[in-house]
C-alpha cells in the first residue's frame, strides 16, 4: 500500500504522529479548549480544574508514539471516562463474540452523534482487547489545525465534502480505495457511518452507493464483488442512545428543510455547537451492539449488502423506554406499556412542551422510528 499517497486524509502515523503530539505539547491551550468543552464552566474552580487536567494530559502525551497509544492513554484512557462520568448513566455492549482478536473489520454503523458513536466503539474494543479502528470524519469538522491534529492523531480519516461534484466523485473513489487497502493490506479496522451525516429522523438505512463505491475503487484488482465484501469483513454496528442531546436541534433543522423545499443554510460553527452539545449533555444509557460480519455467504450486489447491514442494525438496536413510549404515544397504542411502566412519561414529554407541534412531532418520531424499523424486520 502506498500510504504516502493518502497523507492528506489518513490518520497521522510515524514521524507525522510524533510531530502532532509535539504540537499539542507546545500548545497546551489546545488541550485547555477541549476541557472547556467537556467541563461545567459554571463551577467555582473551573479554571483550576482545566489547569490540573491539562497537566495530566501533558504527562500522558509523553507515552504517545502512535494512534493506538493516543487512544489508549488519551481518548479511551482519559476523555471517554470523563464523558461517561458526566453525561452517561451506563455504557453496555453486546456481540463482542462476533470478532476475532487479530482480524480487521469494516464497521458500518448507524450514526447519531458526531464523534461519540465511533469513540464509544473504540472504547469497548480496547476494553475487550480487540483491535482499534480508524474513523471517517467530514472535513467540515476540521475548523483549525489543532482540531485536525486531534482528529487525525485519534485515527481520524478526513472525508472531503466541500468539493465540486466531479472532484467529489474522484475523492470518493480514492477514499473507498483507502478503506479497502487499509483492511486488506494493513490489516487495520475502520469505522464508517452507514450514510452521509447523522440520522436525524431516527431512520437507520445504509446508503448502497457507499458499498458500490468500495467495489468501484478496487475493480482494477481483478477481485469479484462478493470476494471483496467477504475480505473486508463488513460488520454492522448499532449504537443506541436513551436520550439524544441534539434531538431538538436536529428536529428544528429538518422541519425547516421541509418548509424550505429541502434547503437549510447552516449557521457558522453549527456543527461545532452540535459536537459540544453531544459531548457535554445527558445521554442516559448507551448500548453498542457489534453484529455478525458479512462473511457467511457470497453477496451478489451492493443493494443486498446494504439490506443485510440494515437488517442487523434494526434488529439489534437497543430500544429504550424513550423509544417505546414515543412509538405508543404517536401510534395511539399501549403495545409496549409494560416496557416503560416505570418511565416518567410526563417528564419526557415536557422536554418538548415549548416547541411548536411540528417540531415536537418530528423529535418524537425520531425516537419512535427505531421501533418501527425493528417491527418491520419481524
Amino acid at each position: 500500500m502506498d500510504f504516502e499517497s493518502y497523507s492528506d486524509i489518513a490518520p497521522l502515523t510515524g514521524e507525522a504522529a510524533l510531530k502532532g503530539v509535539q504540537l499539542l505539547k507546545d500548545n497546551p491551550n489546545y488541550i485547555q479548549q477541549l476541557f472547556g468543552i467537556l467541563l461545567d464552566n459554571k463551577s467555582e474552580d473551573f479554571k483550576l480544574q482545566i489547569y490540573n487536567k491539562t497537566k495530566e494530559i501533558l504527562v500522558a502525551l509523553e507515552k504517545v508514539k502512535n494512534y493506538d497509544d493516543f487512544q489508549k492513554y488519551i481518548t479511551s484512557g482519559y476523555f471517554i471516562p470523563q464523558i461517561l462520568e458526566r453525561s452517561v448513566s451506563e455504557l453496555t455492549f453486546s456481540g463482542m463474540e462476533n470478532l476475532n482478536d487479530n482480524d480487521a473489520y469494516l464497521f458500518f454503523s448507524n450514526h447519531r452523534d458526531i464523534v461519540l458513536d465511533c469513540a464509544f466503539l473504540d472504547y469497548v474494543l480496547l476494553g475487550n482487547n480487540k483491535q482499534l479502528c480508524e474513523m471517517a470524519f467530514g472535513d467540515n469538522l476540521m475548523t483549525s489545525k489543532a482540531v485536525e491534529t486531534l482528529f487525525r492523531l485519534n485515527g481520524g480519516i478526513v472525508v472531503k465534502r466541500t468539493l465540486p461534484m466531479r472532484d467529489k466523485y474522484k475523492e470518493s473513489i480514492r477514499l473507498s480505495k483507502y478503506f479497502c487497502e487499509t483492511i486488506l493490506k494493513r490489516d487495520k479496522s475502520i469505522w464508517v457511518a452507514q450514510k452521509s451525516g447523522r440520522a436525524k429522523d431516527g431512520i437507520d438505512e445504509t446508503s448502497a452507493a457507499i458499498i458500490k463505491m468500495l467495489y468501484l475503487s478496487m475493480r482494477k484488482s481483478n477481485i469479484s464483488f462478493g470476494e471483496l465484501i467477504n475480505k473486508c469483513r463488513i460488520t454492522p454496528v448499532a449504537v443506541s442512545y436513551e436520550y439524544d442531546p441534539c434531538d431538538i436541534n436536529k428536529s428544528r433543522e429538518e422541519v425547516n428543510k421541509l418548509i424550505n423545499d429541502g434547503l437549510y443554510n447552516k449557521k457558522k460553527h453549527e456543527d461545532l455547537i452540535s459536537l459540544v452539545k453531544g459531548l457535554r449533555q445527558y445521554k442516559g444509557r448507551v448500548h453498542i451492539h457489534i453484529g455478525k460480519p458479512l462473511t457467511d455467504k457470497i453477496y451478489e450486489d451492493h443493494e443486498e449488502v446494504a439490506r443485510e447491514i440494515d437488517r442487523q442494525i434494526h434488529l439489534n438496536y437497543k430500544l429504550w423506554p424513550t423509544n417505546l413510549f414515543a412509538y405508543d404515544y404517536l401510534e395511539k397504542t399501549s403495545r409496549f406499556k409494560d416496557e416503560y411502566k416505570d418511565f416518567d412519561t410526563d417528564k419526557f414529554l415536557s422536554r418538548y412542551s415549548h416547541l411548536n407541534e411540528e417540531i415536537k412531532k418530528y423529535a418524537l418520531n425520531a425516537y419512535a422510528n427505531p421501533v418501527r424499523s425493528y417491527l418491520k424486520e419481524l
